[in-house]
């Protein structure tokens, strides 16, 4: 009698778990209280905390950019060192370009002749003072085409700036990726220690009651100890997520994460085609075109000797007369004609054209292959999150009240749990490849801003 009595309060017991543990929709386990007043720490803010724009996805191109980079959130910025040396790039390209348009300084040159000598050459009674200034001249284009190479520079150190700020936004989408799954990771295995802690109680209490034998027990405190340990381990990555995450930011970050964004899987039908030429991988490989191409144009204009053009006014201390000297001097290009320079910076250009079209190869593939993550985690996770998931729940729930009941052994009841834990982790690690997969995808596909710096 004692038994049944037993039996039946178990059991009721586990049929009102088993019904509060299947109520939240995805399967996952539900926020606590606590959790769902404080407001959450989404990926957005994670994003303004890095000084970028909001992580909606947009397919605009008139994105400007300045000599020097610049943003939102410029304090943010400054501590962050991936922006930081972009920008200081940008400031020397900037720099670099003014210096390229200066002309060459003239020079003032003084000489005295016919002095210390001998005879009527003693002293200074026969020297001769010439005073004059000279003026370099250059030729064959070089200050025009030491501009172009210095915008070239220029345009590049630029897209190489919105590089910097594209790779550090998928890097703060990542970790915050990370630090969701591992939240959710931590979530699961808990709420799975905890399930095996009421096994072992209500083990113990059969085992009292004489209905199975102190094997059961000891199975159920093996369970209880590994589901522990995973969920204390789980706990530890969690922590340890959300602190890369505040030392990328530099920023505390409080509150729970965003749990509707992480379980939120948009629409992915056909792949559709991505027009390459305007991202930022093929962008940042045509400046290197240009810039080759300016250094090619550079070298030629070297072959081209400089004048020299020299006025002077002497001074003749023996009549104290004066007289105007002109003077003109070129270089002989006779051991190094520039041509050396002109074939460096012609294989040069054929290897920025070589790797410019291997950067459309490259890029085509790498967005082919994450558009295929993407749509196999968001299939993985539908199916997980989903029918998969409600029919491991639904199992786990017949095995513990038949368990409890004795129509199961506790072999079907730790297989149903396993299921029903290896499900749910399923879920979560698909949601986080789904995520991280379109983060990718994102990075691939963005597109490049229109660049608008100093006058051409």
């Amino acid at each position: 009698m004692h038994r049944t009595i037993a039996t039946f309060m178990v059991a009721a017991s586990l049929a009102s778990a088993a019904e509060a543990q299947t109520s939240p929709p995805p399967g996952l386990p539900a926020a606590t209280t606590s959790s769902q007043a404080t407001p959450a720490f989404s990926l957005d803010a994670a994003l303004g905390a890095a000084g970028m724009p909001s992580a909606s996805r947009t397919t605009a191109t008139d994105t400007t950019t300045g000599g020097a980079a610049s943003g939102p959130g410029g304090s943010t910025q400054s501590a962050l060192p991936s922006i930081g040396a972009a920008t200081a790039n940008v400031a020397a390209a900037t720099a670099a370009r003014r210096v390229a348009g200066l002309r060459p300084n003239p020079e003032l040159q003084t000489q005295v002749e016919n002095i210390g000598g001998s005879g009527a050459y003693r002293g200074v009674r026969s020297s001769e003072t010439t005073v004059g200034v000279a003026l370099p001249l250059e030729l064959g284009g070089k200050r025009p085409a030491r501009v172009a190479l210095a915008t070239a520079r220029l345009t590049r150190a630029q897209i190489q700036a919105e590089i910097a700020r594209a790779d550090l936004r998928l890097r703060v989408t990542q970790l915050y990726i990370e630090a969701a799954a591992a939240e959710r990771r931590s979530e699961v295995l808990g709420e799975q220690a905890g399930i095996a802690n009421n096994a072992l109680r209500i083990a113990r209490e059969r085992v009292q009651a004489g209905d199975v034998g102190p094997i059961e027990m000891q199975r159920a405190e093996v369970l209880r100890i590994n589901a522990q340990i995973a969920a204390d381990s789980a706990t530890r990555q969690a922590q340890a997520a959300r602190a890369n995450l505040e030392t990328l930011l530099n920023a505390a970050v409080t509150g729970p994460l965003d749990r509707a964004w992480f379980e939120r899987i948009d629409g992915y039908g056909p792949q559709r085609p991505v027009e390459i030429e305007g991202t930022l991988a093929l962008v940042a490989a045509q400046a290197d075109v240009r810039t080759a191409d300016a250094q090619v144009r550079v070298a030629r204009s070297l072959r081209v000797p400089d004048l020299t053009v020299s006025a002077f006014a002497r001074r003749l201390a023996a009549t104290n007369d004066t007289a105007a000297v002109v003077g003109l001097s070129i270089p002989l290009p006779f051991f190094n004609n520039g041509s050396a320079f002109v074939a460096q910076s012609q294989a040069e250009q054929t290897q920025a054209q070589a790797l410019r079209s291997l950067a459309i190869v490259d890029t085509r593939q790498q967005i082919a292959s994450a558009q295929t993550e993407v749509a196999n985690a968001a299939a993985t996770a539908r199916a997980a999150g989903g029918p998969g998931l409600a029919a491991a729940q639904e199992a786990a729930r017949i095995a513990r009240i038949g368990w409890t009941q004795g129509k199961f052994d506790q072999i079907a009841l730790l297989d149903a749990e396993r299921t029903l834990s290896q499900t749910r982790q399923t879920y979560v690690d698909a949601l986080a490849a789904y995520h991280d997969a379109q983060a990718r995808l994102d990075r691939l596909t963005t597109p490049a801003p229109t660049i608008s710096g100093d006058e051409r």
